[in-house]
């Protein structure tokens, strides 16, 4: 039998959010500079490598972190002043975060310093009580207040800006929370966990704490001479989208939907898909999730034409591929590559959940060292200029990533660390760890929909075959 969500309640759980307006008061930006001599100058500039400056990574990421008053009891040090003294101590070591970003010859960026620059820090206060807010695991487009943008901001806007803007925002329980926005071409997710972890540790022990020792070594991810583009990289390629998944999505504006997701349904997932393969493959449950979420995205979109080609991204960290030569572990520059599987409409809506993940498997598995300096050198040859949607999901996975551990700044584990609103980009879907200590394995993803299709997508997402059943119609149909 196809469980439908109702039986799959205990393994597929969808989230609520509150639809609630957060007044706030903003008391004071301060900047804040390096408390000691850093290695650069009013002039002086620093390279960016084709992956910390290709389009997908000219954006800020957007994170939250709330903090509960009860771990804030013992605190001497007012909170603002405990994060502004420490953001200050680890600038030094990561100094380049001091600077800004501004565009050379042919679009490149690069970063420079200037006299008075530094990060950013927004003290502000609500009368609200983090109880009004509702369920602080889900995340909710509504805690926008909670992170700073400045008046009139353009959106992707990055130059000339200050590269780690942080929102300090005090609730009338006594709670507080850290809404953070660092430039992604500084870091990728992995860099911004190292760096978060020295501001925690360095906050958390009153003393500067840098483990491991922050890597800059940009100069090794630079283009071959001449370039040698080995690979087709259909990733970036631009499509005239022909068909009505993109139209359909951004005609009003979606809602987001967020699931928390069991280990025994992962567990199930990738059952399902060794049973329906004729050969024996290995498959992470990343392959099988992103395989199954794709494809219900796509049926509960009602994707035309049939015959369209979609493409399915999402992020490969590159670190360990690299050998010749290897980078440091306190490297915190993107290393990422983009990776792509490329089906057709028909294929995903009447193909097996099998045939999905072993386009995912060898997507993942492309990625090498090859393929990363091939993506350099493409970007040097054929700097792409724009984001481009047409025709995709982009997945983006954070299961990995240590926020919680790493957001300990004294006062204990935040009771949610992560983004809060994908509905501006909302081809891009989230997977994101749960926030408890022992989850189980279990993991929450988030996705936009228009609002008609989103009982369909539950339904889809939620109609796993057992493995037994698989087997068992599998044998009446031959």
């Amino acid at each position: 039998m196809i469980a439908n969500s109702t039986l799959m309640a205990p393994w597929v759980q969808e989230l609520h959010f509150n639809h609630l307006s957060i007044p706030i008061t903003i008391n004071n930006l301060v900047p804040i500079m390096p408390a000691g001599p850093i290695p650069a100058g009013s002039g002086d500039s620093l390279y960016l490598s084709n992956l910390d400056d290709m389009i997908g990574a000219r954006v800020f990421t957007p994170t939250i972190y709330f903090y509960k008053a009860d771990y804030l009891n013992s605190a001497k040090t007012p909170v603002m002043k405990t994060l502004c003294d420490a953001l200050a101590c680890v600038l030094v070591p990561y100094y380049p975060f001091s600077g800004r970003i501004r565009e050379t010859k042919n679009g490149k960026l690069e970063v420079f310093f200037g006299p008075e620059q530094g990060a950013l820090m927004i003290e502000a206060y609500s009368e609200m009580a983090l109880a009004e807010l509702g369920d602080l695991t889900v995340p909710n487009p509504a805690w926008s207040p909670l992170i700073y943008r400045f008046p009139n901001e353009e959106p992707y806007k990055i130059l000339d800006m200050p590269l780690i803007i942080g929102q300090v925002t005090q609730f009338s329980c006594g709670g507080f929370s850290l809404g953070l926005r660092l430039c992604h071409c500084i870091c990728d997710g992995i860099g911004a966990m190292q760096f978060l972890g020295a501001w925690a540790a360095t906050a958390r022990t009153g003393t500067l704490v840098t483990n491991p020792e922050p890597c800059w070594d940009r100069e090794l991810l630079q283009p071959r001479s001449p370039p040698v583009v080995k690979h087709s990289h259909i990733e970036f390629m631009r499509v005239d989208d022909g068909s009505t998944l993109t139209m359909s999505l951004w005609q009003e504006k979606p809602v987001q939907k967020c699931y928390r997701i069991s280990r025994e349904f992962q567990a199930q997932l990738k059952a399902q898909a060794q049973a329906q393969s004729n050969e024996k493959f290995s498959c992470t449950t990343f392959d099988v999730m992103a395989a199954h979420i794709w494809r219900s995205w796509v049926k509960a979109l009602d994707v035309k034409p049939r015959e369209y080609k979609l493409r399915l991204t999402f992020s490969v960290n590159a670190r360990q591929k690299l050998k010749n030569p290897p980078l440091k572990d306190g490297f915190y520059g993107n290393v990422v590559c983009v990776a792509c599987a490329v089906s057709s409409v028909y294929e995903l809506v009447n193909g097996s959940l099998a045939d999905t993940t072993h386009l995912v498997r060898q997507a993942r598995n492309g990625i090498s060292e090859e393929y990363l300096r091939s993506t350099i050198d493409f970007v040097e040859v054929d700097r792409p200029r724009r984001l481009e949607f047409g025709g995709k999901l982009t997945i983006t996975q954070w299961t990995r990533f240590s926020m919680y551990e790493s957001a300990d700044f004294g006062w204990g584990r935040p009771i949610y660390a992560g983004p809060i609103d994908l509905t501006p980009t909302p081809q891009v879907c989230v997977f994101l760890p749960e926030g408890e200590a022992d989850s189980s394995g279990r993991m929450v993803f988030c996705i936009c929909l228009p609002e008609n299709a989103t009982s369909r997508f539950t339904e889809y997402l939620c109609s796993v075959v057992s493995t037994d059943e698989y087997v068992n119609r599998k044998k009446l149909l031959n």
